[in-house]
């Protein structure tokens, strides 16, 4: 029982810890990267991500993913509602049905859709693969967010994706050091995991920067649904592992993930009707 309080109080951590760096991020939505880079409060926002990140992995520790996953939606509940109160105004009836329905099937998908098997860490080749792969969707997925006039959404697929990849590459660096320590890093694929990691990284951070310029509900929805998303597909494509579902269960993860869907279309909806809380460009 104590380990299953602490694996708890490490997940509400986590989410009060990104949900505040997302809502820093989303109130300098309107600069530029080059910009960002000397506002010292946003180089903050990028410690807490990265705190968070570690407070995850401790969390791993002390509880079963089961619990710790589902938890992971308590970040998008906190910056909505924080949001909303920062802006002196009650959460309206648009917010309030896709946070709920959002929330509701991210917490679904999270229970439901598990994986079974033996992991195994990528091979040079399936790294390969996955890095080529992950490289034409984020610049596709960037060019489509780039076009004048397109929907920032396309950003925050791009995000989740980038750090899904970066779950994956930690795990054959640290499996790596776990069964060869420092040597480890004589492998030209670990160099190249090392160094996509920190690409990778990078990248989801400008993608889902740049996805709040047109508010933050609907974006940090999409980021939190594609990112266990993307890593449960790279777990059974690349890493050998099985959907652990029945078909019922299979069933209910459709229901939940057009739920999800469903949320994150009147989020999106709801930022569009409150034109007056566009960030200033």
């Amino acid at each position: 029982m104590p380990d299953l309080i602490i694996a708890i109080a490490l997940c509400v951590a986590v989410a009060i810890v990104y949900a505040t760096a997302a809502l820093i991020q989303a109130a300098y939505a309107h600069m530029s990267v080059r910009e960002l880079t000397r506002v010292p409060l946003w180089w903050v926002a990028q410690a807490l991500n990265a705190l968070g990140a570690g407070l995850h992995v401790v969390s791993l520790g002390f509880g079963p993913l089961s619990l710790i996953q589902p938890l992971g939606v308590l970040t998008l509940v906190l910056a909505v509602v924080v949001a909303a109160g920062r802006a002196r105004r009650m959460m309206t009836r648009l917010e309030t049905v896709g946070l709920v329905s959002t929330v509701a099937g991210l917490a679904g998908l999270a229970m439901i859709i598990t994986t079974g098997g033996t992991p195994d860490t990528l091979t040079s080749s399936e790294l390969t693969g996955l890095l080529v792969a992950v490289v034409i969707l984020l610049a596709g997925l960037g060019y489509k967010g780039a076009l004048p006039g397109a929907s920032s959404l396309w950003e925050a697929v791009a995000g989740g994706l980038a750090y899904a990849v970066c779950s994956a590459l930690c795990q054959k660096v640290v499996v790596g050091f776990q069964t060869e320590g420092v040597g480890v890093l004589l492998h030209p694929a670990i160099l190249v995991s090392i160094a996509a990691i920190g690409t990778l990284a990078v990248a989801g951070t400008v993608f889902t920067q740049r996805s709040y310029r047109d508010g933050l509900a609907a974006p940090l929805a999409v980021t939190n649904l594609v990112n266990p998303a993307a890593a449960t597909a790279i777990g059974v494509v690349f890493l050998g592992e099985t959907v652990a579902t029945t078909g019922v269960e299979a069933v209910l993860a459709v229901v939940c993930a057009v739920l999800a869907g469903y949320g994150v279309t009147k989020l999106a909806q709801a930022r569009e009707a409150q034109p007056e809380l566009q960030p200033a460009v």
